[in-house]
C-alpha cells in the first residue's frame, strides 16, 4: 500500500488524518498534513483507510 496526500496545497490542516492515523500522517510546520510514512505494512490499512474517509478535502489517496 502506497498513501500520498495529493494536491497538498488543498490540505485544510484540520489534522483529522493525524488523529486517525498517526503513524502515518502529521501536521507540518506550515499547517497543513504531510505523509511521514509513504509506505505502511498492511496492520496499518484501516487507520488510512479511515483517515481518507474523514478527510474533508478529499486528497488522501491509498494506491495498492
Amino acid at each position: 500500500m502506497k498513501v500520498r496526500i495529493e494536491p497538498r496545497d488543498e490540505c485544510l490542516g484540520d489534522g483529522i488524518c493525524a488523529d486517525e492515523c498517526p503513524e502515518v500522517f502529521e501536521i507540518a510546520d506550515d499547517g497543513l498534513a504531510t505523509v511521514t510514512n509513504t509506505d505502511p505494512g498492511d496492520d496499518l490499512r484501516e487507520a488510512c483507510q479511515s483517515a481518507a474517509d474523514e478527510c474533508p478535502a478529499e486528497i488522501i489517496i491509498i494506491e495498492e
